[in-house]
């Protein structure tokens, strides 16, 4: 536990609701019963990575249950070394000094001395040291309780009971395989939850997609019947500031059931599904068509017409891909509009689409942007382009007599390849891509999907 954190941590959970009397205690001893705590026995629960949604988890559960210090202990790691620039500096100090609760809990632990000197660029703040004080370098805006920050990877995981992967996709299978060095030696089998949010193609020897549990069961060797995911239509900093959300936990039910009712809070219902990996891709598809709304709207000055017309082509994009990811595509049409839908009012991937339209992003910057984190699309876009441009994958065309490669159909995830991928065209292409004569009507693109047997099982790894 942070210093001079525990007062402030009882008043955060008071002004919440969330109290003993609320059944918290009881829920965290029903875990430690299903997970063979003894009595003393700690139940160790870290996160590994702290970008916007794996600190909020994180601060959720220590608003939550970190007053048991004697029955569970949370923490999370991040790398060291990140300095925070001089004008994240001044913003952290406007931050701090507009909220009383946070300005009164600096002082209070000796620590706001340093904000000041850090504004005035007489030193020099990292991500790992602000984290400890509540702030997340992707999210100053939304101070988070005081964490338990380790740097030292395999100090922080190497008797979790408890793994929560807040890591981006993109970084899971090298961080993952560093674990496994640390579990060499172990008796018990974590349980991994993960929260990422995109995925890999695999070409050889058949055509699929590797999702961040996937990655995680082939890095560590943990069975996937002990590793799950938690996704829905979420945004990092609404969730902490009480905004009522909902999300689904998928994996094995032995897990997911007890997780799904200690991770439920008042304001953040989790319900559960046994179908991990296709929800698990879904997470990442629509982070794929985020960046092209993104576009849109910066191109057209906000245009809702324009907006709406390319609601319409990316949806029925996503449904045709669905259909050839889902046995049951129909169960997946919610989820997959709900995430789709937040995504586009207020995540990252669009925020993105919309500072490359108007060129205040470049594509050199990379897709690691300094206060957003990791944009998941820009790599999902490739991933989804290569494995639906397989020949062997291929799909009857609407109007021309021949089978073509899936991603044919898809004009709007070919556009968006050829704008980041490979850079061949201007985000200008995305508006030509709608406008084109051709295109053919959405509803047909959902037709064809639910008239042929698209299902491909082989995508997802399955015989």
């Amino acid at each position: 536990m942070v210093a001079g954190s525990i007062e402030v941590m009882h008043a955060h959970t008071c002004v919440n609701g969330v109290q003993n009397h609320n059944g918290v205690e009881e829920k965290l001893d029903e875990l430690r019963r299903v997970l063979g705590k003894a009595e003393g026995d700690l139940l160790r629960i870290v996160g590994v990575g702290a970008g916007a949604w794996g600190s909020v988890f994180a601060a959720l559960l220590q608003d939550g249950y970190g007053q048991f210090r004697d029955k569970v202990q949370i923490r999370i790691w991040r790398r060291p070394g990140r300095a925070v620039d001089r004008s994240t500096a001044e913003q952290l100090f406007e931050v701090i000094n507009s909220r009383e609760d946070v300005l009164r809990r600096l002082i209070r632990r000796c620590a706001y001395l340093k904000y000041v000197e850090a504004r005035l660029g007489e030193r020099t703040l990292y991500a790992d040291e602000i984290l400890k004080d509540g702030f997340c370098l992707n999210m100053i805006d939304t101070p988070l309780c005081p964490l338990k920050v380790v740097t030292n990877l395999q100090e922080a995981v190497w008797d979790a009971d408890i793994v929560v992967n807040g890591l981006p996709s993109t970084e899971t299978r090298e961080v993952f395989e560093e674990i496994s060095k640390y579990w060499k030696e172990r008796i018990s089998v974590p349980i991994i939850l993960s929260l990422a949010k995109g995925i890999e193609a695999a070409l050889e020897t058949v055509p699929h997609i590797i999702t961040p549990t996937q990655m995680i069961n082939r890095a560590t060797g943990v069975p996937l019947d002990n590793i799950l995911y938690l996704g829905g239509p979420n945004i990092a900093s609404e969730i902490y500031n009480k905004e009522y959300a909902n999300a689904r936990i998928c994996g094995a039910e032995k897990w997911r059931k007890p997780l799904a009712k200690f991770l439920r809070q008042p304001h953040f219902i989790v319900w559960d599904n046994s179908d991990l990996v296709t929800h698990e891709v879904m997470g990442g598809l629509k982070n794929v068509y985020a960046i092209g709304a993104g576009m849109v709207a910066a191109l057209t000055n906000e245009s809702a017409t324009s907006k709406s017309v390319y609601f319409a082509h990316c949806t029925s994009e996503m449904i045709f891909i669905t259909h050839l990811l889902a046995e049951e595509p129909e169960k997946l049409a919610g989820p997959l509009l709900a995430d789709t839908y937040v995504t586009l009012l207020k995540g990252r991937n669009a925020w993105y689409g919309q500072m490359i339209a108007k060129g205040e992003l470049s594509l050199d910057m990379g897709d690691s942007i300094s206060g957003k984190g990791m944009i998941q699309g820009v790599s999902a876009v490739g991933a989804f382009y290569e494995l639906l441009s397989q020949p062997s994958l291929s799909v009857p065309h609407p109007e021309e007599n021949k089978a073509v490669a899936p991603v044919e159909l898809c004009p709007i995830l070919k556009t968006l390849y050829k704008i980041l991928i490979k850079r061949e065209q201007k985000p200008q292409a995305i508006l030509q891509a709608l406008r084109d004569e051709t295109l053919n009507d959405p509803r047909d693109r959902i037709e064809i999907a639910q008239t042929h047997a698209f299902y491909r099982p082989s995508l997802l790894g399955q015989p």
